[in-house]
C-alpha cells in the first residue's frame, strides 16, 4: 500500500511538472498495481511487498527486453523511451546487490542445503530466489549458482 501512495504522489508531481515520459512510466506502475490488487494474492485489498517487488522487476524486465528488440529493428528512439521508463521503475526497487555480495550469500545457501553438484541447482535456486528477492536478478543468481556448482 505504501508503494501505491508513493506512486500516486509521484504521478501528481509529474503532472504538475508536465513530465510526460515520467508520467507514462508511473501510470504503467499504477496500472500493474491495480491489476495486482484485484488478483488472488491481494484478497484483503493489500498487496504483499513480495508481490510488489516481483511486479516491479517484471515491468523493468519487459522494458529492457523491448528496448533490445527496438535496437535490433533500428528504432533507437523507441529503445531510448523503454530504457527511460525502466530507469524510472527501477527507482522503486531496493538497491541491487553487487555480484560479490550475491556470491557470498549463494555460497552460504549451497552449504546450508548441502548442494554438491549441478543437479542440485533447483534446491539452491529456490532458496536463493526467496532470500534475494528484489535484491538481485534471477538471471544473475542462476549464473552464479551454475558457476559455483560446476566449478
Amino acid at each position: 500500500m505504501e508503494l501505491e501512495k508513493l506512486i500516486n504522489d509521484d504521478i501528481k508531481q509529474a503532472m504538475l511538472a508536465r513530465d510526460k515520459e515520467k508520467l507514462e512510466a508511473l501510470r504503467a506502475i499504477k496500472a500493474a498495481l491495480l491489476l495486482e490488487k484485484t488478483g488472488k494474492d491481494a484478497s484483503s485489498g493489500e498487496i504483499p511487498e513480495s508481490v510488489e517487488l516481483k511486479m516491479l522487476q517484471k515491468l523493468v524486465k519487459q522494458r529492457k527486453e523491448s528496448a533490445l528488440i527496438y535496437v535490433e529493428q533500428g528504432r533507437q528512439d523507441l529503445a531510448d523511451q523503454e530504457l527511460f521508463q525502466s530507469a524510472i521503475i527501477e527507482k522503486y526497487l531496493p538497491a541491487q546487490m553487487s555480484e560479490e555480495e550475491v556470491k557470498t550469500i549463494i555460497s552460504a545457501i549451497i552449504i546450508r542445503v548441502g548442494a554438491k553438484e549441478p543437479k542440485d541447482m533447483g534446491k539452491v535456486m529456490g532458496a536463493a530466489s526467496k532470500e534475494l528477492a528484489g535484491k538481485a536478478d534471477n538471471k544473475t543468481i542462476s549464473g552464479i549458482i551454475k558457476a559455483i556448482l560446476e566449478g
